[in-house]
């Protein structure tokens, strides 16, 4: 299993969380989401993921990656 994390914007209440977790959810190859809206984190767990492939889906959701570094 792996785990994949990003740090996003515009998380700010349980509906931001409820939205990314039913997309990312629905993604074959993810089996658990986790959302904390105090500091946008974002938790993917799964088999074969593809880190690029979630950040898109983030960012098309609206929550895109915040800068790093």
């Amino acid at each position: 299993m792996m785990t994949e994390q990003f740090k996003v914007k515009n998380v700010k209440c349980g509906g931001c969380v409820k939205a990314i977790v039913d997309r990312l959810t629905a993604l074959p190859q993810v089996d658990k989401v986790t959302v904390t809206v105090e500091d946008g984190c974002v938790i993917v767990e799964g088999d074969g993921i593809s880190r690029k492939a979630l950040a898109d889906r983030l960012a098309g959701l609206g929550y895109p990656e915040t800068e790093t570094g």
